[in-house]
């Protein structure tokens, strides 16, 4: 019996499926035929190959990952496999949960000043401090 034989590239479209960015690989092919990935800071092609080492940019929403490539696949496996086909930078996933956290704030009705208070206004919200004192 032969060994299966390793892929030494792949498309991009089909790796972005297989790592579970993308539910459906038509997914896939047009969030990169939007220009929602990059690859080493340029725009690609859904047939563009992938190797390993590569470094990408992966926009999904609102979320936008950073990753560089460590494995290939051409099939879509469980979490854990994806998951171990790629490593994403930390500031990217410092970046995500900030935005993530914001989304959650303004759920609950918050919403971040446009400005610093001025002098007026900062001795209302202290003088509204003093109140719940009470």
């Amino acid at each position: 019996m032969t060994e299966p034989v390793v892929a030494q590239t792949v498309r991009l479209d089909v790796w972005l499926w297989a790592a579970r960015f993308f539910k459906t690989r038509a997914l896939a092919k047009d969030a990169v035929t939007l220009g929602k990935v990059d690859v080493g800071g340029q725009r690609a092609k859904p047939a563009r190959t992938v190797r390993v080492g590569d470094a990408l940019q992966v926009q999904r929403g609102d979320e936008r990952f950073e990753v560089t490539v460590l494995g290939l696949s051409d099939q879509r496996g469980p979490a854990p496999v994806a998951q171990a086909l790629y490593s994403e930078s930390e500031a990217s996933r410092q970046r995500r949960a900030d935005v993530r956290a914001t989304r959650a704030a303004e759920r609950t009705g918050y919403r971040a000043p446009d400005t610093k208070p001025d002098k007026r206004a900062r001795r209302l919200i202290q003088a509204l401090g003093d109140i719940d004192a009470l």
